[in-house]
């Protein structure tokens, strides 16, 4: 199955880059791994996947313990500042920066264990409510006190969309998002090496591909459905 939804997702990635005149390389593919057995991700890793995707800390540290060393950790979820002497040095990329205390806590830890973290500035581009994530008007002003701390990096900004059953609604967001990210681009802040856009998932990643996406998270068109099973 795991194969099968790999290829598909491969084909849309490709179709979508075909469409928008993007080299295929330029999009990753982060499998979403959360609540998925390590029989899963050491599947996906076997069919070549190598960046994957946790929401919660103690599944990311557990995994990280139990599957190959070469995999890209990518924190995807809402991050609690308590929390992060745990990752920091098992991360490829946080994705879910949105306040200037969560990234001096990020920073002060780093520092502790003499790493440099890459990150991204979550950015709340629809206004939902139940969502994290900075407003687009203060995200510039936010990537400027943090580039200011040490051993921590600015790589871009990530937003999760409104969920949808009409993929097309969010390309609004994506192309929201990519401005933003622009702009921040022409300010030439120093200590910051803004690169990449995180944004779309399983139901509309081919629209972020369109608009701009570096990264993709995927997780139910990899894994399937969330299932919940006795153990």
């Amino acid at each position: 199955m795991i194969q099968e939804n790999l290829n598909t997702v491969e084909s849309k990635i490709a179709e979508a880059c075909r469409r928008s005149g993007r080299s295929r390389d330029d999009v990753r593919l982060i499998a979403v791994s959360k609540t998925k057995p390590i029989s899963m991700l050491q599947e996906a890793y076997d069919l070549g996947c190598r960046d994957f995707g946790e929401n919660k800390v103690q599944e990311l540290v557990e995994k990280y313990e139990q599957l190959p060393k070469d995999i890209r950790w990518h924190m995807i979820g809402h991050l609690q500042r308590n929390k992060v002497k745990y990752i920091v040095d098992k991360v490829a990329m946080i994705h879910s920066v949105d306040s200037l205390r969560l990234a001096e806590e990020i920073s002060k830890e780093a520092l502790k264990k003499n790493v440099t973290v890459p990150i991204l500035v979550e950015v709340n581009v629809a206004g939902e409510e139940s969502k994290f994530g900075v407003s687009p008007s203060e995200t510039a002003a936010l990537v400027e006190e943090i580039a200011k701390l040490p051993n921590i990096i600015v790589k871009g900004l990530m937003t999760i969309a409104p969920y949808t059953d009409h993929p097309e609604e969010n390309r609004l967001y994506f192309a929201n998002l990519k401005q933003i990210y622009v702009d921040i681009i022409q300010k030439n802040i120093d200590n910051i090496c803004m690169g990449e856009l995180s944004m779309g998932m399983t139901g509309d990643y081919g629209i972020a591909v369109e608009e701009g996406a570096t990264y993709i998270r995927v997780g139910t068109g990899i894994f399937g459905e969330r299932q919940y099973t006795a153990i």
